[in-house]
C-alpha cells in the first residue's frame, strides 16, 4: 500500500465552494504514477496557497481511468480529458494546518512532497512523512458534515425524510442532493408511463433509466440529466428508488454504464404528446443490489401496448417487416395469456424497479409466485429466440428464489417448436415450455 499527497489549486478548481455547496469528492485529476495507483492506498489533500495547507485524507478505491470532463462553474478554465483516480475522503479538517507546520520538521528535508506541489498529482509521501501527516490529524479539529449513506436494498422510507436527510428536489424523478454527494432517481412503473418514462431491465444487466424533462427533447442542460452521466467525475452517487412519492423503496446503488453510458430512444410527451427524443441512461448495479425475502415481487399488471411500432433504431432495411410483426405477435401473446390468467383468478402482475424484467407473472398465494418469458417465433428465429428466453428464466428464478418459498418458470411461444426437443430441454432444467391452446396446463 502506498502513501500520496494529493493538491489542489483553487485558482483551477475552487474546492472550498464545491464543498460548501454540499458536493463530495468521489474522484481527483493525476496526470503521473498512473500504474502505481491502486485501490487501498492512502493519501492526504492539500490545498495550495497562502491560506493553504493540509486539509483532509481519504483512500483511492480503484485504478485511475481517462474520461472527458465537461466544465462547471467550479472550474476556471475547461479542464477537457483527463486522467481520475476514484477515492474517498476519509476526514477532513476544520481549518487547514498550514505549511509552516511541516516545513520545521526534518522529516520533509528530503524528498519533501511539499517542494514540487507545481508538479502533476500525485505526490509520493514516504513512511516517516506519512507518519507527521497523521500526527497533524491528531492535533487538527476534524469535521464530518455529510451524511453517511444508511439505506439498504429493500427497505423503504419516506420521500419528504429520504430529502429532509440527504437534500435534494422532493419534486420530480431526478434529485442532485445538496446536502450529499448523491443523486437520488425514482422510477415508478405505476405512473411514469403516462410521462413517457419507460424505464426497464435490458438484457445485458442494465437498467434502463428515462432522463428528465416531461416536453420537448430531452438534452443534457437538464441538472438531473447532466449529474447522471457526469457523476463518476462529480464524486455522486446514484441511488435507485422504486415508486416516487409517499413510501418509495430503495433498489440499490447504481453507476452508469463506462461502455455506453446512454442512448436516445423516442416516447410520447406528457398526456400522450407527439414522441420525442429522451435520453435512455444504462445503469449498472454497485455492488449488492439483490432484494431481501421481505421484499413483495411483482406490481399491477402493465397492458403491452399493440399499437405500438418500433423505433427506427430497431430496424434495418433488410428486417423491417419481422422486427414489425415480432414486437406485435409478442405484445399480444403477453396481453392474451395475461386475460387467460386473471380470468381464472389468478394475481397476474408485471416485474416492479426492483424485480428482473420478465414480461409477466402470476401468483395464486403469495408464497407462491410464475414468472414467464414470452417471444414470437418464426423460423428464421426460432432457436435464438428459445435460446435467449431459456436463458432469460433461469436468470429470473436465480433472482427470485430468495424471495418466494416456490418460484415457477414459463416460456410461452407463439406455436409449438418445429423441433421437440426443446419440450424435453426445458423440462430438464426446470421450465415449462407451452403456446396458445396449452393454458389450462400453465394456469392450473
Amino acid at each position: 500500500m502506498a502513501t500520496w499527497l494529493l493538491a489542489c489549486n483553487q485558482e483551477m478548481f475552487e474546492l472550498d465552494r464545491y464543498r460548501q455547496d454540499g458536493h463530495s469528492l468521489r474522484s481527483w485529476s493525476v496526470g503521473r504514477h498512473l500504474k502505481e495507483l491502486a485501490a487501498g492506498d492512502q493519501f492526504v489533500m492539500w490545498v495550495t496557497g497562502p491560506r493553504g495547507g493540509l486539509v483532509g485524507r481519504g483512500r483511492i478505491t480503484g485504478v485511475p481511468t481517462q474520461q472527458p470532463s465537461a466544465p462547471d462553474e467550479y472550474w476556471q478554465q475547461d479542464p477537457g480529458t483527463r486522467w481520475y483516480a476514484p477515492l474517498v475522503m476519509d476526514e477532513w479538517l476544520a481549518q487547514p494546518i498550514p505549511r509552516q507546520r511541516f516545513k520545521e520538521d526534518p522529516r520533509f528535508g528530503e524528498r519533501s512532497p511539499l517542494g514540487t506541489l507545481f508538479a502533476s498529482n500525485p505526490h509520493r509521501v514516504t513512511e516517516e512523512q506519512w507518519s507527521a501527516f497523521e500526527e497533524a490529524f491528531t492535533d487538527g479539529q476534524v469535521m464530518d458534515t455529510t451524511p453517511a449513506w444508511h439505506l439498504l436494498p429493500g427497505q423503504t422510507i419516506k420521500r419528504k425524510e429520504l430529502h429532509d436527510r440527504y437534500g435534494g428536489s422532493r419534486q420530480g424523478g431526478m434529485s442532485k442532493c445538496a446536502k450529499s454527494n448523491n443523486v437520488l432517481l425514482f422510477s415508478d412503473p405505476k405512473t411514469g408511463h403516462q410521462h413517457g418514462y419507460f424505464d426497464k431491465w435490458a438484457e445485458d444487466g442494465t437498467f434502463h433509466y428515462t432522463g428528465d424533462g416531461q416536453t420537448g427533447p430531452q438534452t443534457f442542460d437538464s441538472l438531473g440529466n447532466a449529474s447522471t452521466r457526469d457523476h463518476v467525475k462529480l464524486g455522486l452517487a446514484l441511488r435507485l428508488f422504486e415508486g416516487s412519492r409517499g413510501i418509495v423503496r430503495y433498489v440499490g446503488e447504481f453507476a452508469v454504464d463506462p461502455e455506453q453510458p446512454y442512448s436516445w430512444g423516442e416516447a410520447p410527451e406528457t398526456g400522450g404528446g407527439p414522441l420525442r427524443p429522451v435520453i435512455q441512461f444504462h445503469l449498472a448495479p454497485v455492488g449488492r443490489s439483490t432484494q431481501p425475502a421481505s421484499v413483495p415481487v411483482g406490481c399491477g399488471y402493465r397492458e403491452a401496448d399493440e399499437s405500438v411500432a418500433p423505433s427506427p433504431a430497431q430496424l434495418s432495411p433488410s428486417d423491417s417487416d419481422l422486427v414489425g410483426r415480432n414486437l406485435k405477435a409478442h405484445r399480444k401473446l403477453q396481453n392474451d395469456l395475461a386475460k387467460a390468467a386473471a380470468a381464472r383468478g389468478l394475481d397476474v402482475f408485471s416485474p416492479g424497479v426492483a424485480d428482473p424484467d420478465f414480461d409477466l407473472g402470476w401468483r395464486l398465494t403469495t408464497d407462491e409466485l410464475t414468472v414467464c418469458e414470452v417471444k414470437s417465433l418464426t423460423p428464421a428465429n426460432e432457436t435464438r429466440q428459445l435460446r435467449a428466453g431459456i436463458g432469460q428464466l433461469l436468470d429470473y428464478h436465480d433472482r427470485l428464489r430468495d424471495r418466494a418459498a416456490s418460484v415457477r418458470a414459463v416460456l410461452w411461444v407463439e406455436r409449438e417448436p418445429s423441433d421437440s426437443r426443446w419440450v424435453a430441454l426445458c423440462e430438464r432444467v426446470g421450465i415449462t415450455l407451452a403456446w396458445p391452446g396449452c393454458e389450462d396446463d400453465v394456469l392450473a
